[in-house]
């Protein structure tokens, strides 16, 4: 991958492996934006972004997905995300289908991905960008041991729930995935790198990413 260039990477991860964290560092690292579902979700809701609201967007605004980065945070500050209890999200509406959200997401991702260079993670991002140029999808992943030490120390709750919220989240992201890409999320010929962080800091695990890129390119 050319950093000279615009580039994406795409990060795909577990609950619990730190993958989140991961990709905000590596973002800042990088200078570039970084975006994961609570941005995305957060632009869709604050601004009602339907699938025709985003081609109206795009028929005003040449660069209408920067207005909204300047709206939430410029680049590349590190609390770029959005909180769960932030004020950019609001309430689901009720007349909004999931293949709506979705259909929206995937064009807020394009959005994104056609501004400049970024790091965006999850939203099966690695499948919607798949004919993107200079890009690098990676999976992060994590012992099941590891995940519920993270969850149950992040999320400040008891083994059998941490457990049970990876188990959750698990089957929500594979159900998401499956019926929208028609691929599993555990297939690992969807990504570049498969990294595990068992015994890597968030540093390192930044650092081992950097280093690929350099020599991917």
């Amino acid at each position: 991958m050319d950093t000279q260039k615009n580039f994406i990477i795409t990060i795909s991860r577990e609950l619990g492996s730190g993958g989140r964290t991961i990709g905000r560092k590596l973002a800042a690292q990088l200078g570039v934006h970084y975006s994961d579902k609570q941005l995305i979700k957060g632009l869709q809701e604050k601004f009602h972004l339907t699938v025709s609201g985003i081609e109206r967007l795009k028929g005003e605004k040449k660069n209408w997905i920067n207005d909204f980065f300047q709206l939430v945070a410029p680049a590349p500050n590190v609390d770029m995300f959005i909180e769960p209890d932030s004020p950019y999200i609001r309430e689901f509406r009720p007349d909004v289908t999931t293949d709506d959200v979705h259909e929206a997401e995937v064009e807020i991702i394009k959005g994104i991905a056609e501004e400049g260079s970024c790091v965006i993670a999850g939203r099966s991002a690695f499948f919607v960008l798949k004919d993107y140029p200079n890009k690098v999808d990676i999976f992060i992943t994590a012992s099941k041991e590891h995940r519920i030490e993270r969850v149950m120390q992040k999320q400040e709750l008891s083994r059998e729930d941490a457990i049970e919220v990876i188990e959750r989240v698990d089957r929500m992201r594979e159900n998401y995935i499956q019926r929208y890409t028609g691929r599993s999320r555990y297939d690992l010929r969807n990504y570049d790198m498969v990294l595990n962080v068992d015994d890597l800091t968030e540093e390192d695990a930044v650092n081992l990413i950097l280093k690929y890129i350099k020599k991917s390119r």
